[in-house]
């Protein structure tokens, strides 16, 4: 008796062995499996992201193979490079750097 009133509370479509079996296993894909749409929505996310930055990286290897094959072949492009990134300087000559204000704080953040 106490079954039939509860059956009676249930809509008929839950009653639907089929219906009923797919909705424990959607519910089971989406949440409880360990391949769930929600890890595999972050996955995904990861990857392209991942992509992202290999794309990047891959750019920034191309420029600078192609900075250090001009370094190799001349040495006035040598020369240049040291001067500008190493502030080298040759015996007899002086070096002023001017620096803008925000590369003065750059510098001293550094520093610190």
């Amino acid at each position: 008796m106490l079954r039939f009133k509860f059956l009676d509370r249930v809509p008929h479509i839950f009653r639907n062995k089929y219906i009923l079996t797919i909705l424990i296993f959607l519910i089971w894909i989406l949440l409880l499996d360990s391949n769930n749409l929600i890890a595999r929505y972050k996955e995904i996310r990861e990857l392209h992201k991942l992509r992202n930055e290999k794309e990047y990286y891959t750019k920034k290897i191309e420029v600078d193979k192609s900075k250090l094959k001009e370094l190799k072949t001349d040495d006035q492009n040598l020369e240049k490079f040291a001067r500008e990134q190493y502030y080298m300087k040759k015996p007899d000559e002086d070096l002023y750097i001017v620096l803008t204000p925000q590369e003065d704080r750059k510098i001293t953040r550094k520093n610190n």
